[in-house]
């Protein structure tokens, strides 16, 4: 007996792994928290840290949107 594999997917249908662009969107906030955390600790300031979240929110947000939200373009309908 043989084993089948999969059928192709559509492709305007997504490829990748959600969990994998949920993980990079919590890294960066991560990182980039932490690092507003210690540059707060540091100057002695208390708004670095929110920059930080903010700042990689926005750039974990585009880094998955480079990786993931690319949908090749379709044929023209006849």
């Amino acid at each position: 007996m043989s084993q089948q594999e999969p059928p192709d997917a559509p492709e305007d249908t997504p490829q990748g792994d959600p969990w994998q662009a949920f993980s990079q969107i919590v890294a960066g906030v991560l990182l980039y928290g932490g690092a507003g955390w210690l540059a707060d600790r540091w100057l002695g300031t208390s708004y670095l840290v929110a920059i930080g979240i903010v700042i990689g929110a926005g750039l974990s947000l585009y880094a998955v949107m480079k990786k993931f939200g690319h949908v090749p373009p379709t044929s023209p309908k006849k």
